[in-house]
């Protein structure tokens, strides 16, 4: 049957193929039939393209056949994933094979690969394999070296690259020099020196630097490269002034720079000739000159730019300075003995061997051979394999060196040749200047020894004096200074109190520059205001020109800072304690002179506080000697009748003294002291009072003296003077007899309680002796001092008599004293 359905199913392909009946009575799928076609399910299932033929028995060969080969490429790729994970086997050969065939450098290799290759290459020196691993350390030992050379440790570097084979790695050496050079131009003079070095006992290596340098100039000349043109002749340049190479191929790279000048030619020929200049004008003068006649015709023709043009001039100022800042050989570069030194006599028309293949690897045949023979050489310029006796003496040679050393430090130089000649450097940089930063700038770059900073401050102050007129420019430069290091600030402060107090010997203009110079200080904080603590202003502590000195510099300080900020700054605290000479509060003489002072000089504003002290001054003074006697007194309350008694005695003696006739003048002494009582006791009997003060002048005139004494110590102004200035105005008035029936004039009783008393005369001191006036002094002081309150209360009776139309006037029908 299955037969005649294949028949069929061939015979008619338009009719559709039946599908095979399930039987429907069985419970169970068949299992032969379900498994037999799926793959097993542990198995990577595996995707077969479909095959579209009209044969159903030949689309079946077909999908098995495509099905086995799918699963053949599975396979294979599983067993290639296994291959890949496993290690493979280190290839010596096959590395260095690799390493060969490229270009040195060009491949990094891990260290732990590379000490593979090293311990496989060790077995056979002189395999190229070696070779080519002892290039490369070769090439990274040069480097390193030229790269961290400089100016401290270029002497422990030379014995490090002379322990490299530099006869083979020539090639190498040159190139890491240049390259570095070009990357750091202010290095420059360190890779010269190198060079120089190394010359003096490796000609060829020195020969080989200065060839490669001028074929790197002519080919960046034709290039127009300025930046390599630049650095090349740099090199070159301190190539020269170690005599490695020759003058010659200085002066003719300058005649090919100024042929036809450009403004990028000249600048690099400006560059050039401030490094080789020095040497040139010590070694051959007349060239020398040639070339700067063609700087100057170049500067005349004007064909090149004003940037230019300034270039030239400056290279004119630095030949004329003598090259100060560009020597010919900078300081501990020089190393090299003149007689030890090879110079190349090459020139720019020379055919040069470059010898580019130095520079990469090549097999050496004879490689064991020229090693030891480098040894050889290494060791003698080195000085390996010395005998112990040669280092003994050595060392006792060295250690006599420095003993001799010791002994020259010693030797001091009383001369100030050295002192002179750092003053004669600091004046002609700063006359040099253009402005006052290029001032600094070079001023900085001079050498001073610790200690000699008070020196550059002293020159920038002498200058400044010496000028016909205050310039900014020096103001400025001491500011910069202060502003820089705390060292200078010091030392200007320094100054300051020297020339204060020398101020003195300099005349009218230089005074005048200096006080401005710092007063411009002061006013920008460049010094601190506490240096005015060495000005004391009194009449008796300051000359005419130190009053001039001060004037000039407040207003200057005025002119930079407004008065209304150097009236604040003055009672800051910290500033006031240090102005205290400039504000005496100690006496009132000298705190009246300082107020005036200032006052001229337009600072009136700062001397609110001292004019406030002088108002109050006699009441300070008063409550001194107050608390002064109440010490000194010794005797009690219930004497002061007696003491009374002894001051009017007192009063009388001196009064008797004063006057022709002794005896006379003692009676009208006696008879005026119980007046005295009698008025403090009975103010209202004016008609004895009036008949007394008639007949007594010598009276009036003790209290004309004593109102006299008393007036130093009354402020202007006082309230109580005010009080009693009608009387005071017209005495006559209140002593003539007719019109005197109040109390005696206020000028001899109204005296305020913080008023002192002035004591007697001198005249009377003059007749007597010291003593006595002593003991009256002091007897009036207590006398006056107990009456006082008494005193008081009488003169406020006073005043409420004379104020409410008391019964003194209208005793005497109504007549006022007053009038």
């Amino acid at each position: 049957m299955a037969t005649d359905v294949s028949m069929t199913s061939v015979d008619s392909p338009f009719q559709k193929r039946k599908r095979s009946i399930s039987p429907g009575t069985s419970d169970e799928p068949p299992h032969t039939r379900r498994r037999s076609a799926s793959p097993p399910s542990h198995g990577r299932v595996v995707d077969v393209p479909r095959i579209n033929d009209v044969d159903p028995v030949r689309r079946a060969e077909r999908e098995k056949a495509l099905a086995a080969r799918v699963a053949a490429l599975e396979l294979e790729k599983l067993e290639k994933g296994k291959e890949k994970g496993k290690e493979p086997e280190f290839d010596a050969k096959a590395e260095f094979a690799k390493l060969t065939s490229t270009r040195s450098g060009g491949v990094y290799m891990p260290p732990a690969r590379l000490r593979a290759l090293q311990e496989a290459a060790s077995k056979d020196k002189t395999s190229p394999e070696y070779q080519r691993l002892s290039w490369d350390a070769l090439r990274k030992s040069i480097t390193g070296i030229v790269n961290r050379v400089n100016v401290q440790n270029i002497k422990m570097v030379v014995p490090e690259l002379f322990s490299e084979n530099l006869i083979r790695g020539r090639g190498l050496f040159a190139r890491s020099v240049m390259k570095a050079q070009a990357a750091s131009l202010p290095f420059t003079p360190v890779f010269a020196a190198l060079v120089a070095i190394i010359n003096t006992k490796l000609p060829q290596v020195g020969e080989l630097v200065v060839t490669r340098l001028v074929s790197q100039f002519r080919r960046s000349f034709k290039r127009n490269d300025k930046i390599v043109c630049h650095s090349t002749t740099t090199f070159l340049a301190h190539l020269v002034n170690q005599q490695v190479a020759n003058e010659i191929i200085a002066l003719q790279i300058l005649i090919l720079l100024l042929e036809r000048p450009t403004d990028d030619s000249i600048e690099i020929a400006v560059g050039f000739m401030r490094e080789v200049g020095a040497f040139l004008t010590e070694n051959s003068p007349k060239a020398n000159a040639s070339v700067f006649e063609r700087f100057r015709a170049v500067l005349n023709e004007g064909s090149i730019s004003h940037r230019v043009q300034y270039m030239i001039e400056v290279l004119m100022q630095v030949r004329k300075d003598k090259y100060k800042d560009n020597p010919i050989i900078p300081e501990g570069l020089d190393l090299v003995e003149e007689d030890e030194q090879i110079t190349h006599q090459i020139s720019l028309e020379d055919e040069l061997q470059v010898q580019e293949g130095l520079n990469i690897f090549k097999l050496d045949p004879k490689y064991q051979e020229n090693e030891e023979r480098y040894k050889a050489i290494k060791a003698e310029i080195l000085g390996e394999g010395s005998d112990d006796d040669e280092d003994e003496s050595e060392s006792e040679s060295s250690e006599e060196d420095e003993e001799e050393v010791e002994e020259k430090e010693g030797i001091e130089d009383r001369t100030e040749t050295n002192l002179v000649n750092l003053r004669r450097v600091i004046y002609l940089t700063i006359m040099n200047a253009l402005n006052y930063e290029e001032a600094v700038h070079k001023l900085l770059k001079v050498q001073i020894k610790e200690g000699q900073e008070i020196e550059l401050c002293n020159m920038i102050i002498e200058c400044c004096s010496q000028e016909r007129s205050y310039s900014t420019f020096y103001g400025l430069i001491g500011e910069r200074f202060c502003k820089l290091n705390r060292v200078w600030n010091e030392c200007f402060e320094e100054a300051f109190n020297n020339y204060y107090n020398t101020i003195h010997r300099y005349e009218t203009n230089r005074l005048r520059n200096i006080a401005r110079f710092f007063g411009h200080l002061i006013a920008t904080d460049s010094i601190s205001w506490a240096v005015m603590e060495t000005i004391k202003l009194t009449e008796d502590d300051t000359t005419s020109s130190s009053r001039i000195f001060i004037k000039i510099m407040f207003n200057e300080m005025t002119e930079a800072m407004g008065l209304k900020t150097i009236t604040e700054r003055f009672k800051d605290d910290e500033v006031k304690r240090c102005c205290s000479g400039i504000f005496p509060l100690d006496n009132p003489k000298n705190t009246r002179f300082a107020i005036n002072y200032l006052t001229s000089i337009g600072l009136g504003a700062v001397t609110e506080e001292m004019r406030e002290y002088l108002k109050n001054a006699p009441r300070l003074i008063m409550e001194q000697r107050r608390a002064m006697l109440e010490a000194e007194s010794s005797s009690s309350d219930s004497d002061s009748s007696d003491s009374d008694t002894d001051s009017s005695d007192s009063d009388s003696d001196s009064d008797s003294e004063s006057d022709s006739d002794e005896s006379e003048s003692s009676e009208d002494s006696r008879r005026k002291q119980p007046s005295r009582r009698e008025r403090r006791d009975d103010s209202r009997s004016p008609p004895p009072r009036s008949g007394r003060r008639s007949p007594s002048p010598h009276y009036r005139d003790r209290d004309i003296r004593q109102e006299r004494d008393e007036d130093r110590y009354k402020p202007r102004g006082s309230p109580r003077r005010r009080e009693y200035s009608p009387d005071r105005r017209d005495p006559r008035r209140a002593r003539s007899p007719p019109r005197s029936p109040s109390p005696p004039p206020r000028s001899r009783h109204a005296r305020s309680p913080s008023r002192s008393v002035s004591p007697p005369p001198r005249r009377e001191n003059a007749r007597g002796g010291r003593d006595e006036y002593d003991s009256r002094r002091r007897d009036d002081y207590r006398r006056r001092d107990k009456s006082r309150d008494r005193d008081d209360h009488r003169d406020r009776d006073r005043e409420r008599r004379r104020d409410g139309r008391s019964v003194s006037r209208e005793r005497y029908g109504g007549r006022d004293s007053r009038r």
